[in-house]
């Protein structure tokens, strides 16, 4: 063997085995890593819920709501007809000739 290679061959030796040792993670080790990411996924989960409960009962009283609006608006429309109704027999009133008591 020529000197070089002598001199390289522990090195090779070393690396080789960092490699081997050093690339696997236990599994415990993953769960402990994990763990935290798993309970702020937990936590934005139930936030979530919790906001889209919230959006849909917002949305149920917007939706009563627009409907309670458009029966208003029916009801409005129809007291203007009866209110425009009174004020032509008013007007017709007031225009025709008054009659004079007898004497």
């Amino acid at each position: 063997m020529s000197q070089s290679l002598t001199k390289l061959a522990p090195a090779v030796v070393i690396l080789a085995g960092a490699l081997g040792l050093g690339g696997c993670a236990t599994e415990k080790y993953v769960r402990e890593q994990i763990a935290p990411v798993s309970q702020r996924v937990d936590a934005l989960e139930a936030k979530l819920q919790e906001t889209d409960g919230t959006a849909k009962a917002a949305l149920a009283e917007a939706q009563s709501a627009s409907g309670q609006a458009q029966n208003n608006s029916q009801r409005l429309d129809q007291l203007n007809g009866r209110v425009d109704s009174i004020e032509q027999r008013m007007q017709a009133q007031a225009e025709a000739p008054r009659k004079r008591p007898r004497n």
